[in-house]
């Protein structure tokens, strides 16, 4: 005799896993709490085969429920053996609309609750991403530290070589060397500061700085180099007192960051503005903010590039990059001092206008 969908229901609910209940005839009879949310209301009275629409887990559903009459589905190899008659399979589906990586494992449903089958689903598509990511950076910060080395490493073979007793070819050499050692040095030290970044990135700053002070202070440090360029610097909303929750640290890193990417690429517009104002009520940020916009009058981006300009090591212009010594990690860090904060980054720009990155700081950082 079979049991309620209540009882069932109740048995599903006790499992920390997305999980839903089919009958006899592959119908679905009860969906727990992280099932719905994995697939969507209405899940019960829907046939089975409407709710993950992949051949191996139907045919798995279908070997559970009728193991005489359908053949047992190919084990996977990647994964532990099933106990008899469970089956176990990794397999690529749409859940709720969008595509997952899913480990799935159909068991037939207790005896006490009558005849019929389980599925647990567990989604590995953030594990596999996560995965993926790190494979990705070794990859980068491999390509970044090999090209500087080999170049370097011919140079010295020529120095050693047919450059032996060339003077100005030694001297035109050691030049780029030292220029490669100095790209890798800042290579490292900011993966260093990245890593730091991130695992500070939960923890709230404690202290409190003087924003337009900050400001300030960074403009002023980065005179001499605005100066080399022939870039004007106009700025509006510095002579303010304020003071913001934040790492004092940290945002001059942002700042100085994106003011020195703003005079490297955006230069040629002559013109560099910074300003400070204030926003009643940010959405975003549920609460009055202070937005830092840093504009540009420079060549701009397209704007394919805009979405991945913060993914660590993704540039537009590879190689008008590495010649300004670029790391790719700038946009990358700034991003993750910026979630710290609790705030907003956002990038506009436009082909032949220029450039604008406005960073939004809330007023105050509330608890939690």
């Amino acid at each position: 005799m079979a049991a309620g969908p209540r009882r069932v229901e109740g048995f599903l609910d006790g499992i920390p896993l997305p999980m839903l209940a089919v009958d006899r005839e592959a119908r679905v009879i009860a969906a727990n709490p992280l099932a719905l949310a994995l697939f969507g209301p209405g899940l019960v009275g829907r046939p089975f085969v409407t709710v993950l629409r992949h051949p191996a887990i139907v045919q798995a559903v279908d070997w559970v429920l009728d193991p005489e009459g359908v053949p047992a589905p190919t084990p996977d190899q990647t994964l532990p053996t099933a106990p008899d008659g469970v089956a176990t399979l990794r397999a690529t589906c749409v859940a709720d609309g969008r595509e997952i990586l899913a480990e799935v494992t159909v068991a037939p449903l207790p005896s006490p609750l009558g005849r019929g089958a389980t599925v647990a689903v567990l989604d590995r598509s953030v594990a596999e991403e996560a995965e993926q990511m790190r494979r990705d950076f070794v990859a980068n910060v491999s390509h970044e530290l090999k090209t500087p080395l080999t170049a370097m490493t011919g140079f010295i073979e020529t120095l050693r070589g047919p450059a032996r007793d060339d003077a100005r070819a030694r001297d035109r050499f050691l030049d780029i060397m030292e220029r490669e050692a100095a790209r890798m040095n800042r290579l490292i030290s900011e993966l260093l500061s990245l890593s730091r970044v991130q695992a500070e990135e939960r923890s709230r700053p404690s202290g409190r700085v003087d924003l337009p002070g900050l400001l300030r202070g960074t403009l002023a440090m980065l005179a001499p180099r605005i100066q080399t360029v022939g870039v004007s610097v106009a700025t509006e909303g510095l002579d303010i007192d304020l003071r913001l929750p934040g790492d004092g640290d940290q945002l001059t890193q942002v700042f100085q960051n994106l003011i020195e990417n703003a005079v490297k690429y955006g230069g040629s517009g002559g013109v560099l503005r910074v300003t400070l104002s204030r926003i009643a009520h940010e959405p975003l940020l549920r609460g009055p903010a202070w937005a830092v916009a840093i504009e540009d009058r420079g060549d701009g981006i397209e704007e394919q590039h805009l979405p991945r300009l913060t993914e660590r090591f993704y540039r537009v212009d590879t190689h008008r990059s590495r010649e300004q010594g670029g790391t790719g990690l700038g946009l990358a860090i700034v991003k993750h001092i910026v979630n710290r904060h609790r705030g907003r980054l956002r990038i506009e720009s436009r082909v032949g206008q220029g450039s604008r990155f406005t960073v939004i700081l809330p007023e105050g950082l509330a608890r939690g």
